[in-house]
Order: C-alpha cells, then sequence, then structure tokens
C-alpha cells in the first residue's frame, strides 16, 4: 500500500502534522538529515520542496529559501541522489512538492520512476492544469503507485471538488487562502466557515489543510476542521534561523503550544 494512504488508514481519530522545507537550504547536503530529524521528533509526512526560480503560489519566505537552494546547487537529479541515500531508513511518507517546469523538463515518467526509487510517495504540483493531471500524468503516475495531490481554495466551486476528490487518491490539500504561502495569526470567520462547508461535503479523500498556519490557534483550527495540518513558512524560517533541524524543531513545537 502506498505509504500516504496507510497513513491515514492507520491514523484513525489521530490529528496529523506535516511539515514542508525547501530541499538544499540552508545547506546543499542537508536534506537528509532534516527528514531524518523530523521523522524522529514524530512528524506524520513530509513535504520537501523542489527550488524553482518562479515559485507563483510561495510567500517570500519560501521563495527566499528556494533561491538560496538553487545557489546552493540544489536540483532535481541531487535531490533523488539524496533521497535514495537515506530510503531505508524513512518509514513515512515523503510528497515531493514543485512547479511543472522543472518535473516536465526531467520528464514526467523520468520524474515518476525516481520517485519510486528515491522512496517517495506523491507529489504536488500546483501549477499543474487538472485537464493534463487526468490525460497525460494519471496514467504515468498510477503505473508507478504514485499520489499526486491537488489543492483546493476557498474559491474552489463544490463541483469542482467533488471532481478532484473523485479523480484524485491520498489526501486533498485544503489551501486555507487563495492567496501566497505565509504565517498567518489567525484565521478569520470566512475561512472558518470554508472549513464548515468542505467538512459537510464529506468528501471520500481525508484532507489536510495548509498555508498560514505558525501558531497554537491556526494549528488548532486546522486540527479541528480536517486530518491535520500542513506547515511550511514558519518552519523553514526556524530552519534558516537556526541551521539545525532539531532546534528548529523545539521552536516550532513551542510555537504551537502557545
Amino acid at each position: 500500500m502506498n505509504k500516504i494512504n496507510q497513513l491515514f488508514a492507520n491514523s484513525q481519530d489521530q490529528k496529523l502534522l506535516s511539515l514542508y522545507f525547501c530541499a538544499g537550504c540552508p545547506t546543499l547536503e542537508g536534506t537528509g538529515d532534516v527528514i531524518l530529524a523530523m521523522q524522529r521528533r514524530g512528524i506524520a509526512m513530509i513535504e520537501v520542496g523542489i527550488p524553482f526560480s518562479d515559485p507563483l503560489a510561495d510567500g517570500p519566505v519560501i521563495q527566499t529559501a528556494a533561491t538560496q537552494a538553487l545557489k546552493n546547487g540544489m536540483n532535481l537529479h541531487i535531490l533523488f541522489d539524496q533521497l535514495k541515500a537515506i530510503k531505508d531508513q524513512v518509514q513515512i511518507p515523503l510528497v515531493l512538492m514543485g512547479y511543472l517546469n522543472p518535473i516536465l523538463h526531467y520528464g514526467i515518467e523520468a520524474f515518476c520512476q525516481s520517485c519510486v526509487e528515491a522512496g517517495v510517495s506523491g507529489a504536488i504540483i500546483p501549477d499543474l492544469p487538472f485537464k493534463d493531471y487526468q490525460e497525460v500524468v494519471k496514467p504515468i503516475a498510477d503505473k508507478y503507485d504514485l499520489r499526486i495531490i491537488m489543492l483546493i481554495t476557498p474559491e474552489t466551486s463544490e463541483d469542482r471538488i467533488r471532481f478532484i476528490d473523485d479523480n484524485t487518491d491520498g489526501f486533498v490539500y485544503m489551501v486555507s487562502s487563495a492567496a501566497i504561502t505565509g504565517a498567518q495569526k489567525s484565521f478569520d470567520e470566512a475561512k472558518q466557515e470554508y472549513f464548515r462547508r468542505i467538512n459537510a461535503m464529506n468528501l471520500r479523500n481525508p484532507r489536510m489543510i495548509g498555508f498560514g498556519i505558525s501558531n497554537k490557534q491556526t494549528f488548532e483550527a486546522a486540527q479541528q476542521n480536517a486530518a491535520g495540518a500542513i506547515i511550511g513558512s514558519k518552519f523553514v524560517t526556524l530552519l534558516n534561523e537556526s541551521n539545525n533541524a532539531d532546534e528548529a524543531l523545539d521552536k516550532l513545537f513551542d510555537a504551537l503550544e502557545r
């Protein structure tokens, strides 16, 4: 069974925490150490960012991390080599998150095959058109048992959400707002209503909420309204400040308790 499906099948009422970081930042060689530290500290699933020069959905924190990673020399070939080196030590799901351009340059089938060889269970490609996903990417991803995760936002129509739910597997990524990534202090009533609306739809796939989660209030709101929460910008900031995954995790856990 794919590790993503296994995670949600086994978690039941447990609220999950998934973290994002950008491969190759703060250091080119540190990707494996960051992943193993997260696993050791109980993170349920990890999103590994593929750095790209024009990340349209990312806020300044992740844009800066991607720029630094590219300056450090990170690319998909190096990333896959790093993931293969720790594959036998990683039990939790790894999900690559990146834009379509680098993946197309690498080759869709080559990308999916390399994901399997490196122990990757899924991919999030924010700028992948759904039609291209269905016609081109999904048949190849299915061949390699790779989950392609789709995003929904408060502006996504109910028909579109149900269509995505019917045609994907793994989980649905609920973006908390239609804005770019970045920490928020709280979720306003409009976002809370969005969470309640999606809850009432009783989707087939489990949901994870991401974008803007950085403190106890936003973390608990996400966990109350989905299978768990995804944290990106907050952790990336802490990791860049400390240059040490365990220290960054200590500070993150502290922030989520306040």
